[in-house]
C-alpha cells in the first residue's frame, strides 16, 4: 500500500513537471513582465540607403490599393510590377502599358486576402520582402520612399544586420529588446518618418526568409521594451565598447536624464576574440636593409620636417630610415576612470640621407643647329605660278605642320647614403586625430574614441585600438560572449548594460488589413519574377604586367561600393560600384589598404579588402 501510494505520488509529481515545463517559453524559465499598456506599433522607415533618385521599381507579392493625391483609387493584384517615376516636377505611376499622372505623392496600401503566404512588395536589386504600406513623395528633388510596417515586422529586417544570426539565441534577444525599445521611442507624429534604414537610427534591409533564429528571438521577446521612470528608454548600442563603457553625455552633451547607463568595465567585450581590434606593429630594431612601414615613416618625417632640413637631410618618407623603437606609450586619459587616452609618446632613432636635383644638360650655342626638316636647293628656278586666293592660303596655312619640342625627361634626384643622427628623438602628439590618422587605426569613423594601449614584447610594440562604434550601452560583441561563454540570459544582458533599465511588455496590436471588393481580386496576377540588377560598367582592357583583374564581391547585395578620387576615406566619390563589378587593378597604393582601379569608364581608388581577384 505504502509503495503503491508512492508510485502515485511520483507519478502525479512527474505529470505536473512535464505539464509546468510545457507551459514555459521556449529557452528559459517564465517570467511574467509588467504590462506597459497600449501604443501603436506602426513605425515608419525612410528608406534612403536604396539611393532613389527618378525611379522606383517593385513587384507587389499581395494585393495593394493605390491611392493618389487626387483621391483617385486603384487595386492591383498580386504579382503587379509598378514603376513609379519622378519627372517633371510630377509623380507617374507605369503599369502594363497604362501611365497615370499621381501628382506629388502615392501611397500603396496591403489588402487583407485568404490563404496569402507572403504580404508586401519587393524591390528591384534586392530580393528582401518588404511588410508594409509604402508612401510615396519628392523631397530635395528626389523619390523618398517611406514604408509603414509593424515593430515586429521592422524587427525581422532590423536585428539579423545589426546582430548575426550565429549569434546565441540570448544574445539575439537582448538585441530584439534594445532595437524594438529604439524604434518605438522614435515615434514622432509631428514627423514625415520616425527612422531611416541606416546607421544613423537601426540598419533595416526588409525581410529574407532563413534567420530562424532571429526570428525565434523576436517571437520570444514580442512586445518586450525597456522603460525608465515609466517611459520608453533610449537603448543605445554598438559593436564593440572596447572594454570600457561609455556614458551618453560623454558621447552627446545632454540634459536629459539618463541615470540607467553606468560607466564601468566590460571584461566580456575585450574576452571576445571577435571584438574589432586594429593594431600597428613598431620593431625595436631594423636592419640597415630593412624598411619600416610606410605609414610609420610617412609620419616621422611629417613629424620631424624641420629637425631633418636643419641638419641637411631630405624630409621625406623614402629618405627616412627607421633603427630603432626606443619607447612607446600613452597617456592623459579623459578622467582618473577612463581608458580613453588622449596622448602617443615615441623616441625613436633614425637615419636620414640628402637630396639634391640633377643637374639640368645645357645645348651650347656655339654648336651647329639642327632644323627639324630637311631643306633642298631648287634644280632650277621656278617657274611663276598664279597668286594663291585668301581661301587657299588659310588652307595650306591650317595644314602646315607646327614643329613642338621634344619634352625633356624630368631627371632623377641625386640621393646621398643613409646616415645614423646621433641623438634620439621624441614625438609627443595627439591620438586624435594625428596619430589615429598616420597609423590608421581609426575603426569608429564618426567618432574619435578607441582605446588606445601599447603592448610590448621582446621585439616590437604593438599599438592597439580598440571599440567599434560610440561605446553607449549595449556591447553587441560582449552580449554575444555573455551569452554563448557565461551562459547570461537576455535579461541578465540587459542589466548589465543598463543597470536602472525595468522590462515591460505591451498590449498586442494585430494588424488590420482592409478588404478589397471580392470581383477586383478574383483574378491572380502574373507570378512575381525577379528584376535585374543595375548594369555594371564594361571593362574590355587585359591587365599589363602587375596588374590583375578583380570583382567587387565583399559588399551587401543591395548595397555599392564607393570609387575615390584619392585613396583615403575623405576622398570625393566619383561614382559608386555594384557587387560583381570587374575592375583592372592597376597598382596597389603606398596607402595601405589602398588600390587603384580601372573600369572602361572610370578610374579612382578603392579599399582592396572589398574586392576578389578573378580566377583566370
Amino acid at each position: 500500500m505504502i509503495r503503491s501510494e508512492r508510485r502515485n505520488l511520483i507519478r502525479t509529481c512527474a505529470l505536473a513537471l512535464i505539464t509546468a515545463m510545457l507551459l514555459l517559453p521556449l529557452g528559459g524559465v517564465a517570467q511574467e513582465l509588467p504590462a506597459a499598456g497600449e501604443r501603436s506599433q506602426i513605425v515608419r522607415v525612410l528608406l534612403s540607403r536604396l539611393g532613389l533618385t527618378d525611379r522606383m521599381d517593385i513587384t507587389l507579392i499581395s494585393p495593394y490599393t493605390a491611392a493618389t493625391q487626387e483621391g483617385v483609387n486603384m487595386h492591383f493584384q498580386a504579382g503587379s510590377e509598378l514603376a513609379l517615376i519622378f519627372r517633371d516636377g510630377a509623380l507617374y505611376l507605369y503599369y502594363e502599358g497604362m501611365s497615370l499622372l499621381v501628382g506629388q505623392s502615392l501611397t500603396l496600401k496591403r489588402d487583407a486576402l485568404e490563404d496569402q503566404d507572403e504580404s508586401g512588395f519587393r524591390l528591384t536589386n534586392y530580393s528582401a520582402l518588404y511588410r508594409g504600406d509604402l508612401q510615396l513623395d519628392m523631397a530635395d528633388g528626389k523619390l523618398r520612399p517611406i514604408l509603414s510596417l509593424h515593430v515586429e515586422d521592422y524587427l525581422l529586417g532590423v536585428v539579423p544586420y545589426e546582430m548575426s544570426e550565429a549569434f546565441p539565441l540570448e544574445a539575439l534577444k537582448a538585441q530584439a529588446v534594445a532595437a524594438r525599445t529604439y524604434a518605438l521611442r522614435k515615434q514622432d507624429a509631428s514627423k514625415a518618418y520616425d527612422l531611416v534604414d541606416t546607421t544613423n537610427d537601426q540598419v533595416f534591409r526588409g525581410y529574407l526568409p532563413g534567420k530562424s533564429q532571429t526570428e525565434r528571438a523576436i517571437r520570444e521577446t514580442r512586445g518586450v521594451c525597456g522603460f525608465y521612470k515609466g517611459k520608453l528608454a533610449q537603448c543605445y548600442y554598438a559593436a564593440s565598447n572596447g572594454g570600457q563603457t561609455e556614458l551618453v553625455e560623454t558621447v552627446w552633451p545632454t540634459a536629459e536624464d539618463f541615470g540607467y547607463y553606468a560607466f564601468g568595465d566590460d571584461p566580456y567585450d575585450v574576452e571576445n576574440p571577435a571584438s574589432v581590434v586594429r593594431a600597428f606593429e613598431m620593431k625595436k630594431t631594423y636592419a640597415a636593409s630593412e624598411n619600416a612601414p610606410y605609414a610609420l615613416r610617412k609620419l616621422l618625417a611629417s613629424r620631424l620636417a624641420d629637425a631633418l632640413e636643419a641638419r641637411g637631410y631630405d624630409a621625406a618618407p623614402e629618405s627616412v630610415r627607421v633603427d630603432a623603437i626606443e619607447s612607446v606609450t600613452t597617456d592623459t586619459p579623459e578622467n582618473a576612470q577612463s581608458k580613453r587616452m588622449t596622448m602617443l609618446h615615441m623616441t625613436v632613432r633614425i637615419s636620414g640621407r640628402t637630396r639634391r636635383e640633377a643637374p639640368v644638360e645645357m645645348i651650347d650655342s656655339d654648336t651647329e643647329e639642327v632644323s627639324l626638316f630637311e631643306v633642298r636647293e631648287p634644280a632650277e628656278a621656278p617657274t611663276a605660278s598664279p597668286a594663291p586666293t585668301p581661301a587657299a592660303e588659310a588652307l595650306a596655312q591650317d595644314a602646315a605642320p607646327t614643329p613642338q619640342p621634344t619634352p625633356e625627361p624630368t631627371p632623377e634626384p641625386i640621393y646621398g647614403p643613409f646616415t645614423a643622427i646621433e641623438e634620439a628623438f621624441t614625438l609627443d602628439m595627439p591620438i586624435f586625430p594625428d596619430a589615429e590618422s598616420a597609423l590608421s587605426l581609426d575603426i569608429s569613423g564618426n567618432y574619435d574614441n578607441e582605446l588606445w594601449s601599447v603592448v610590448e614584447s621582446k621585439t616590437a610594440y604593438t599599438v592597439q585600438a580598440r571599440r567599434f562604434g560610440h561605446g553607449v550601452g549595449m556591447s553587441q560583441r560582449g552580449a554575444q560572449w555573455m551569452a554563448g561563454a557565461y551562459g547570461k540570459t537576455y535579461q541578465e544582458i540587459l542589466a548589465f548594460y543598463y543597470p536602472g533599465l525595468t522590462l515591460m511588455r505591451y498590449a498586442e496590436e494585430p494588424l488590420t488589413l482592409t478588404r478589397p471588393e471580392e470581383a477586383l481580386s478574383a483574378t491572380a496576377g502574373p507570378a512575381p519574377s525577379p528584376t535585374p540588377r543595375p548594369t555594371v560598367m564594361p571593362l574590355t582592357q587585359q591587365p599589363q604586367a602587375d596588374q590583375w583583374i578583380a570583382l567587387v564581391t565583399e559588399i551587401d547585395d543591395d548595397s555599392s561600393l564607393n570609387l575615390r578620387e584619392t585613396p583615403d576615406l575623405n576622398g570625393n566619390i566619383q561614382i559608386r560600384l555594384y557587387k560583381n563589378q570587374r575592375l583592372l587593378v592597376l597598382e596597389r597604393c603606398a596607402e595601405d589598404g589602398w588600390v587603384k582601379v580601372r573600369t572602361d569608364m572610370a578610374e579612382g581608388y578603392v579599399m582592396e579588402k572589398y574586392l576578389t581577384p578573378e580566377e583566370s
